[in-house]
C-alpha cells in the first residue's frame, strides 16, 4: 500500500510538468486507476507499478517533456 502512495504521489507531481489544459484530465484519469487497482492480489501488483511507469513515460512523450523527470516514479515502480 505503501508504494502504492508514493507512485500515486510521483505521478501527480508529474501531472503538474503538464500544459495546465490537460493537468486535470489526467489527474483525475490517475486517481481513478490507482482507486480502481487500490485492493490488487499482490502477485499483480508489479506489474501494474511497471503500467503505471510505462504509460507515465507514453504521456511525458507525447508532450515532449524529457523521460528523466520519471527518474523518481521509475526508482518506486521498477525496483
Amino acid at each position: 500500500m505503501e508504494k502504492g502512495v508514493r507512485a500515486y504521489a510521483e505521478v501527480l507531481r508529474l501531472v503538474r510538468l503538464l500544459p495546465r489544459d490537460s493537468r486535470a484530465y489526467y489527474a483525475k484519469y490517475a486517481r481513478e486507476n490507482f482507486v480502481n487497482y487500490r485492493e490488487v492480489d499482490p502477485s499483480d501488483s508489479d506489474d501494474l507499478f511497471q503500467r503505471t511507469y510505462n504509460h507515465s513515460l507514453w504521456v511525458l512523450h507525447k508532450y515532449s517533456i524529457d523521460k528523466s523527470a520519471a527518474d523518481k516514479l521509475k526508482g518506486i515502480c521498477c525496483c
